[in-house]
């Protein structure tokens, strides 16, 4: 049975259900719809000859279009985006996946990379889409933590973590033979010095190292690399793009043709394009959805996403989201993103608390 639909502009409640019943059989069933499917399976409380009028109608504002080789009607690019609008601030997520979910974030390590790939798989497996998740990136990142892992005698594994919850790894020449023992104590002093730290206040600090100690010139080559490491991260216009549920897209009908699919991949793959996506989406506060030909990559024209920001702006903002074609399953994708991005939201009130 349809929903009842909020009144959204021009259309009547009856001419809403009916088009809400069009969108909905076309995301489940990927075929025109025909009036006489809609009668069978929506209790719309109309004669066939009404839905018909009807979906005429909806055909002659630009909501509906006609196949010419099928008797039923498929929504129009303007049809969805009535749609979403009708229904954008009105799908919270069902407290059950809530609670599955809480439940899911709960058992990862908190402020890691665990976390945007969790976020990832989560909206992936609940929308049957692609999930998509970015770490939030800071103006200026701050070192949280770094290790020094010995490869050999003269080489090292320096491990930033950073309190924005990404992780950075370089690899050190050494003058001379360090062993493991060596590489704890300078690890343990750049962590005293350094800890909580942006990479122009790392870099200060370690100005306060003596350059008359001998000993200290391993400590401060190890440190002047690690700022180099943040100025780098910092300078990057966006962080990793982590995405899961690729085959849940390629299954759909619309991407029989991988081509088209390994284009919109590419253009996520841009990170000037991720980073306006993800200014766009931060600037407006809110849940965004972007169908077909309103993305502003011409290779996102056959796919539809929901993005949502979180963080804090100012500081470090991110992006959760879903990707998949226009027939896509909108009120639990925008349920799903809202919820996810609220969580995410919570990770960054804490490493900033």
């Amino acid at each position: 049975m349809a929903r009842r639909m909020r009144t959204s502009g021009p259309l009547d409640l009856r001419s809403q259900a009916i088009l809400r019943a069009v969108i909905e059989e076309y995301v489940t069933t990927a075929a025109p719809v025909a009036s006489a499917a809609l009668v069978a399976r929506y209790r719309l409380g109309v004669s066939s000859a009404t839905v018909r009028a009807i979906l005429a109608d909806l055909e002659a504002a630009g909501l509906l279009t006609h196949p010419h080789t099928s008797a039923g009607r498929v929504p129009t690019e303007p049809g969805y985006r009535y749609y979403v609008e009708s229904i954008v601030d009105s799908v919270p997520l069902p407290p059950v996946e809530q609670l599955m979910i809480r439940h899911q974030f709960g058992q990862v390590e908190y402020a890691s990379e665990h976390w945007f790939r969790l976020a990832a798989t989560t909206l992936a497996s609940l929308t049957r889409a692609a999930g998509l998740a970015t770490p939030a990136k800071p103006a200026s990142a701050h070192l949280r933590h770094l290790d020094l892992v010995s490869i050999s005698d003269r080489t090292a594994s320096l491990i930033l973590v950073l309190r924005e919850g990404a992780l950075r790894q370089v690899v050190c020449g050494l003058d001379e033979p360090v062993d493991q023992e060596g590489l704890s104590a300078v690890a343990g002093h750049l962590n005293e010095l350094l800890a909580g730290k942006s990479a122009f206040e790392a870099e200060a600090a370690l100005e306060k190292l003596s350059h008359d100690d001998p000993a200290m010139d391993l400590t401060r080559r190890i440190g002047e690399r690690a700022v180099r490491a943040l100025y780098e991260f910092d300078a990057a216009a966006t962080e990793e793009l982590f995405s899961d549920g690729l085959l849940n897209v390629m299954a759909a009908p619309e991407f029989a043709q991988s081509e088209k699919l390994r284009r919109v991949f590419e253009a996520l793959e841009d990170r000037a394009y991720l980073a306006r996506l993800i200014g766009g989406v931060a600037g407006s506060g809110r849940i965004r959805v972007y169908i077909g030909s309103e993305n502003p990559a011409e290779e996102m024209a056959d796919v539809s996403l929901v993005l949502a920001p979180y963080g804090q702006p100012g500081r470090a903002v991110g992006l959760v989201g879903v990707l998949g074609p226009t027939r896509m399953a909108y009120p639990q994708a925008i349920g799903t993103v809202r919820f996810v991005s609220g969580l995410m939201n919570e990770l960054v009130d804490h490493l900033y608390a």
